[in-house]
């Protein structure tokens, strides 16, 4: 069986099929009943020609009122009228005009045909019956409609076929060429029909072909006001949400590759974390434990004694300082922390936070610039604030060689103070600089007692400035790398 592909030819070829069979189907009616269709009319009408005559005929009262009857009725009905004796010989007839040789020999061939039988009984009434009359030549020849008077004469209407005989031989002819002119019409029309119907459709075909392959791009231009343009505006709804959903699924994907990403990264930074508090605190307790027997064996004389509780107070008092850390970061994240926000004055603030760190910097050598804002005061938790400094500046004395300088400035800006902490040394890599802030990540990977730190205090420090509602940040500067914050001012 074969196979037809395409749209266009399957409404193409189901089109001329339908209507070349409707035509032939037509013509083969046409052929079949035209004549018998024909033929019944004839009878009906020759039969009604005669009784209408018969009617007149009784009526009349002179030759002269017969034969204008007779005259009517032929003309109004292209029939023959012939009133017989009852010897069968012509008795009234229309013999005058140029049709006299015709009418006289359709008139003597019915009378033959009476003679000599050639009539073929059609139906039969009370008073008329209908013969077609046959002959030799040619099967049926006229229609005889016979009316009995009174069995005294026959009244004869009789109707040539020769007429019909002739136009089903000419339509039978013409029907060739008909066929052939309206099969190609039809083809024509098919095409063109098949054409306007599938081309709309073939192009919506093709978006949601595209559309199948994740291409939204292409849009259905079928501008009609009906079904297949609704259809049309549909696809293109279709397509455009799908593309915003596969869009917004494509963004929660790489949201989530970039979530998993970020959980792998904190994992990683918590096990680093844990490793490092674990090497905090295993350090100081080794310490503490060591020379805590020490002191029980009494292995130390008096002089040193002190020095070595010192060491262990010392010890303890940082192991106190990262688990408050800890905790305080805890606080924090949890949102449950409130401020306890105040007007100070923030150069104060910052001039008693170094003094903590005299030994230090003068152990590193550390030159201290200060570029304060003398009497500035801020609206904000100085606790709080006093924690985001000092981890500032111990950040930046950590990460001060010897020999080194930190700059500590005061800007007025508008409505806010800011504060920037910088230190000389190397750079922070830039792929670091949004790392830095989280929890339990460590710039420093070496555990160094001096340098290193758990990774908290930078942690805490985005917290904090987050409840604060004020910004901070670090840069990278021509002398090193400077952090800073931002405060609104007293009353603002």
């Amino acid at each position: 069986m074969i196979k037809i592909k395409g749209l266009t030819a399957k409404l193409f070829l189901i089109n001329a099929v339908i209507f070349i069979s409707f035509l032939i189907l037509t013509m083969l009616f046409l052929s079949l009943f035209f004549e018998r269709f024909y033929i019944a009319q004839k009878i009906n009408g020759t039969e009604k020609t005669l009784s209408e005559f018969v009617n007149k005929y009784k009526e009349a009262r002179t030759i002269s009122e017969v034969e204008n009857a007779i005259f009517e009725a032929e003309e109004n009905s292209n029939s023959k009228i012939m009133v017989l004796s009852e010897n069968l010989m012509p008795k009234i007839f229309r013999l005058d005009g140029r049709d006299k040789v015709l009418k006289n020999r359709l008139l003597l061939d019915v009378i033959k045909g009476i003679n000599r039988s050639q009539m073929k009984l059609i139906k039969k009434g009370n008073n008329i019956t209908t013969f077609f009359l046959t002959a030799k030549s040619e099967p049926i020849i006229g229609i005889v409609s016979i009316y009995n008077l009174d069995n005294r004469e026959l009244i004869i209407c009789a109707t040539s076929l020769q007429p019909i005989n002739e136009a089903v031989f000419v339509i039978n002819k013409i029907y060739i060429y008909f066929i052939l002119l309206a099969i190609g019409i039809i083809l024509i029309l098919s095409y063109l029909y098949s054409k306007i119907i599938s081309k709309p459709l073939i192009e919506m075909n093709k978006v949601a072909v595209k559309m199948a392959n994740l291409d939204f791009s292409q849009k259905c231009n079928v501008k009609s006001e009906d079904e297949i343009g609704s259809l049309a505006n549909s696809l293109n709804v279709l397509s455009e949400n799908l593309n915003n959903a596969l869009t917004s699924l494509k963004e929660a994907n790489a949201k989530l590759e970039k979530d998993i990403e970020k959980e792998k990264k904190l994992d990683k930074m918590r096990r680093d974390f844990i490793a490092a508090v674990s090497h905090d605190l295993k350090t100081p307790i080794a310490l503490i434990e060591g020379y805590a027997e020490a002191l029980k064996d009494g292995i130390f004389d008096d002089k040193e004694k002190d020095y070595y509780l010192k060491i262990i107070l010392d010890e303890t008092k940082n192991m106190t300082n990262l688990v408050e850390d800890m905790l305080e970061l805890s606080k924090l994240e949890s949102g449950k922390l409130e401020l306890s926000k105040e007007n100070f004055k923030l150069d104060k603030l910052i001039k008693i936070i170094v003094s903590k760190f005299k030994g230090p910097i003068e152990e590193k050598n550390i030159t201290l610039k200060l570029n304060l804002i003398d009497d500035m005061e801020v609206f904000a938790d100085f606790d709080r604030m006093n924690q985001v400094l000092t981890n500032y500046i111990t950040n930046a004395i950590k990460h001060t060689s010897e020999n080194g300088t930190i700059y500590i400035n005061m800007i007025d800006e508008d409505s806010q103070i800011k504060v920037e902490v910088e230190n000389t040394g190397s750079h922070i890599p830039d792929e670091e600089k949004e790392r830095i802030w989280d929890i339990f990540y460590k710039l420093d990977k070496s555990r160094n007692r001096t340098l290193g730190g758990t990774g908290i205090g930078l942690s805490i420090v985005k917290n904090i400035m987050h409840l604060h509602g004020g910004s901070y940040g670090v840069e990278n500067t021509d002398k090193g790398v400077k952090f800073y914050i931002t405060l609104p001012k007293k009353g603002c």
